[in-house]
């Protein structure tokens, strides 16, 4: 992977989460408000399980490209 392909993919993401933000505001305003009375353990599982199937996402069309 290069820089280049690095910065397009979190331009990619950026552009995703400003729409979300766009289109649906208060659904936004919803989930930030559970995930801040989530507990740390369950944020910490969920965003390694989400790191895990990126990577895992990104290796596998790496492969295929």
């Amino acid at each position: 992977m290069t820089v280049q392909g690095l910065i397009q993919a979190i331009a990619v993401v950026l552009a995703i989460e400003g729409l979300f933000y766009a289109l649906a505001p208060g659904a936004m305003r919803r989930a930030l408000a559970a995930l801040s009375a989530a507990p740390e353990e369950q944020l910490r599982t969920g965003g390694l399980v989400a790191a895990v199937i990126g990577i895992a996402l990104a290796w596998v069309l790496r492969g295929a490209a």
